[in-house]
């Protein structure tokens, strides 16, 4: 699985109503980023029912202040056009497996049923 890269003008697509897209924030100057970059790659060839994308900062500095990208590397996970992780810092192979294991495993019908609710109680 290959692992697309992702400008403001391509992320809003990337968010498939269908699928899980999970992203990594990061920059060329990152040491951290640099070191996370493997397990990335190498969790992307593990899981090809996710599509994997990165986000260069530097590059999308607009996108990266729109999602409240504060520091990086910044994991965010979406499904169903739905934010189900977001948090800075590097994760190991372990660590980034058993995310993708739980986010696989959420009741996305019983999230969209939460959701709607919180919009109908905000709109009463």
């Amino acid at each position: 699985m290959s692992i697309v890269e992702l400008t403001k003008d391509s992320f809003q697509d990337a968010i498939t109503p269908d699928g899980t897209l999970i992203v990594d924030f990061w920059a060329p100057w990152c040491g951290p980023c640099r070191g996370f970059a493997p397990v990335f790659e190498q969790a992307a060839t593990e899981h090809p029912d996710v599509t994997f994308a990165k986000v260069n900062t530097d590059v999308e500095q607009e996108l990266a202040g729109a999602l409240g990208i504060r520091s990086i590397p910044t994991l965010m996970v979406f499904r169903e056009k739905v934010l189900l992780f977001s948090q800075p810092g590097a994760l190991s192979g372990g660590q980034l497996n058993e995310l993708l294991a739980k986010i696989k495993e959420v009741d996305m019908e019983q999230v969209h049923k939460e959701i709607a609710a919180a919009q109908d109680s905000q709109d009463a």
